[in-house]
């Protein structure tokens, strides 16, 4: 059954982020239950990263499933140009409500690649219906990572995934995350300065790097000093992975814009968000209509997605999942105690439900040719784990057991002896 799925993934499968001509075979699951994978054969292994850091209770979660059942048989569909709905207008309310203070408006869509293109569209429409047309340029931190649509793209840094759209992105100042190269970068921008998108506290795709709260609350400040927009991106870091609810909280501030999705919905549904504030949503309102917004997807605001994530608010709230992960990242980071003082490693760190460490020496590149080695190493110990060129990380989910944590952390100690090698 296992190699009939392979055969026939290969001859029509298009998988994303794949050199189909020389990665190895995809592996074939079959199921999924709590934080563990079942593959054709029936070998089980822990989701050590989330299924790409979307899946947050666990998979099939229960409440989440029902949720979903029982608004596919009330309305699972309609359109959210001219017409409303209680899931996505409930659900609105409740992300104001948990938010930080201030973000009062939601615009559903998609996926996070969208969600940041919103926030990309409506900074730069606001600034030119404030009569500031010449505000175009953003600043966004090296390494960044936003999405793979033409803004999301043009804010992230383009090595090694972005290069053969280089020419087609609009100009962006990248800058270290650091305070003062961030407020440097605006200074020199002056009046062509549009913000500043950055995820607060955690780089996801960058390698998972951590900056101080107080880089996030210098760049607020400055933001605000300038009159630019400070952009929030954290379809990676909402709903607990950091350690709060939001990273955003943590830190204090309130951004003009807040960028969700991933963890939205648990990870069930493919659903995402971007708020905004009060001030940013009148920009819009006018007797002119071509000053309204004019973004929408065929799904936007689906309502079984909305319900969906309803309850997985509800869930976040009821079982405190951020301190679950929390517990979490520290239980894999106990397990990794006999790496301290280890040469092979560098700079092991702990966020909320993440772990991570850089494997030093070698190939440390995204596209190592080490990496779908590592990986296999990885499932040979039980779990999924899918490293960042030399950095291994782990971002499991909030139900990840005891068991589960250490057996990431074998997982993880045989990576380093597979890279050292």
């Amino acid at each position: 059954m296992a190699d009939d799925l392979i055969t026939r993934d290969a001859r029509h499968v298009w998988h994303p982020y794949t050199q189909a001509a020389t990665e190895p075979a995809p592996i074939p699951v079959r199921a999924a239950s709590g934080a563990r994978l079942v593959l054709e054969d029936g070998t089980e292994l822990v989701d050590g990263i989330s299924s790409w850091w979307a899946t947050l209770h666990g998979h099939g979660e229960p409440r989440l499933v029902e949720a979903a059942r029982a608004q596919m048989e009330r309305l699972d569909h309609v359109l959210f140009a001219g017409a409303t709905h209680e899931p996505g207008v409930a659900l609105a309310e409740e992300l104001s409500r948990v938010a930080p203070d201030g973000l009062t408006r939601t615009f559903f869509s998609d996926d996070g690649s969208t969600a940041v293109e919103v926030a990309l569209k409506i900074a730069l429409q606001a600034h030119a219906q404030r009569d500031e047309p010449e505000r175009r340029v953003f600043v966004a931190l090296e390494g960044g990572y936003h999405g793979d649509t033409f803004g999301a793209m043009a804010v992230g840094d383009p090595d090694p995934f972005f290069m053969p759209f280089a020419p087609f992105l609009f100009e962006v100042q990248r800058v270290p995350a650091e305070s003062a190269a961030i407020v440097g970068a605006l200074d020199e921008l002056g009046e062509r300065a549009a913000g500043v998108i950055l995820e607060p506290r955690l780089q996801g795709a960058a390698g998972m790097r951590i900056h101080d709260v107080e880089v996030v609350r210098a760049v607020r400040a400055a933001c605000d000093e300038r009159g630019v927009f400070l952009i929030a991106d954290e379809v990676m870091t909402g709903f607990g992975r950091t350690g709060a609810l939001f990273s955003c909280l943590a830190c204090g501030v309130t951004p003009d814009l807040l960028c969700l999705a991933k963890g939205l919905t648990g990870g069930m549904y493919p659903l995402s968000a971007t708020m905004a504030t009060e001030a940013l949503y009148e920009t819009f309102l006018s007797d002119v209509r071509t000053r309204a917004l004019f973004h929408g997807h065929t799904f936007t605001g689906n309502p079984t997605g909305c319900a969906v994530a309803l309850e997985s608010l509800r869930v976040n709230e009821e079982r405190d999942t951020p301190g679950q992960l929390q517990r979490v990242g520290a239980s894999i980071l106990g397990g990794l105690a006999s790496l301290e003082g280890d040469d092979r490693i560098a700079d092991l760190r702990h966020l909320g439900g993440m772990v991570a460490f850089d494997l030093t020496g070698g190939d440390s590149g995204y596209l190592s040719e080490r990496g779908p080695r590592l990986r296999s190493v990885a499932r040979q110990h039980g779990a999924l784990l899918r490293p960042l060129g030399n950095v291994v990380y782990a971002l499991p989910p909030a139900c990840t057991t005891e068991e589960e944590c250490a057996t990431i952390s074998r997982a993880m100690l045989a990576m380093v002896d597979a890279w050292s090698s």
